[in-house]
């Protein structure tokens, strides 16, 4: 326990003296002195420096030895397969973002174990110092039966077992949209927010919430499945709604799409249509324009169920604000009195990775603790 809150005020403070320790801790100096030296002969701190030219005798430093062992946090998209390694601080040491070309189940798990392993042979760092890794995959892992519910982009839902055989190590899989929201708390526009909820519209349409600074995910794992919330668009095909969630067959790029196509555009990409309007095309203006009513629709359900201090836009469509705000606000208006604060993400394709490294991050520093028992 001494050595946990030690630990906790280095990596809060960085290099920290003993007898500073001892006063931001509430611990006696021999209890500090003790623990540090428990933790130096384990390789988790080391002495990183010394101040002296002041009254006195030479007042030494010390820090989380954050190179002591590595995690790996794992984005898997339909498209993409970005993985990172990362020391225990979550600085990482290498990052690559790879075409996901599986097509099995099993495909994917060596796929995601060899890239895991490139990483870390590229940055110098052996596979064996890795003590976990933290998948952030669509749909809504069930850990009892080893299976992915809702995760119809991609191949099969036996995925645990394949990547667990791939990558050897202690294993979390998490819902992306729920890690991008971590990654959000951590990094970006939900730093200083206690309450608050991302909603990710790109291939699909999720959202993470975190209530009291803590992820919430539901009794079984799936709050913020909002791509299954019914729309009042007829057109919505059911067979497709079925699959992926009404609100995702016509809100997620593929819906953008086959809107753009109705409006007689020959347009392959969600990213051709918001290009095509930034141009200022009419009538890919007008696709833009429905699509930031249906996320307005969206967000004013979200704010309605969660009042959350703010929401984050994020995916390939909905990071867009630039674009979508002026629809989204006028059909916010349109539905009631609700005002949620709405923003763009900052961290790009990067959320699901930076929450996949934090998570990764809490979850090394909690088998180390569990190893030294």
């Amino acid at each position: 326990m001494n050595e946990r809150r030690l630990l906790d005020q280095l990596h809060r403070d960085g290099p920290t003296s003993r007898a500073d320790l001892a006063k931001l801790t509430g611990l006696s100096k021999p209890t500090v002195s003790a623990a540090l030296a428990g933790l130096e002969e384990d390789g988790l701190v080391h002495l990183v420096g010394e101040v002296s030219g002041r009254p006195g005798p030479v007042t030494s430093l010390y820090d989380v030895n954050a190179g002591s062992a590595h995690l790996a946090g794992i984005d898997i998209g339909r498209d993409w397969i970005r993985v990172a390694v990362a020391d225990l601080r979550g600085a990482f040491a290498g990052r690559t973002d790879s075409r996901n070309t599986a097509r099995t189940s099993a495909e994917l798990g060596t796929l995601v174990g060899d890239l895991a392993r490139t990483v870390a042979a590229q940055a110098e760092i052996s596979w064996a110092s890795v003590l976990c890794a933290v998948v952030g995959s669509p749909g809504v892992y069930v850990p009892g039966e080893g299976r992915l519910d809702f995760a119809p982009n991609l191949p099969g839902p036996d995925l645990a077992v394949p990547l667990r055989a791939a990558l050897g190590v202690d294993l979390v899989i998490e819902n992306d949209i729920n890690l991008a929201a971590v990654g959000e708390h951590a990094y970006g526009e939900g730093r200083d927010h206690d309450s608050f909820a991302l909603v990710s519209v790109g291939t699909g349409v999720g959202m993470g919430i975190v209530v009291n600074g803590e992820l919430y995910v539901g009794a079984r794992g799936a709050a913020g499945e909002v791509s299954y919330l019914p729309v009042a668009d007829d057109a919505v095909l059911l067979a497709d709604a079925r699959v992926h969630g009404a609100t995702e067959a016509v809100t997620a790029a593929e819906g953008v799409v086959r809107a753009a196509r109705a409006a007689g555009l020959d347009l392959s990409t969600a990213k051709e249509v918001f290009t095509s309007a930034a141009g200022g095309n009419p009538a890919a203006l007008s696709v833009v324009e429905g699509e930031g009513r249906r996320i307005g629709g969206l967000l004013v359900a979200v704010a309605a169920v969660l009042d959350p201090e703010l929401i984050v836009l994020s995916g390939g469509v909905g990071r867009n604000l630039d674009l979508l705000g002026g629809a989204i606000q006028r059909r916010i208006a349109e539905l009631g009195p609700l005002r949620p604060r709405i923003v763009a993400s900052a961290l790009g394709d990067s959320g699901v990775l930076l929450g996949a490294v934090a998570h990764a991050r809490a979850r090394a520093w909690e088998l180390i603790f569990a190893a030294r028992k």
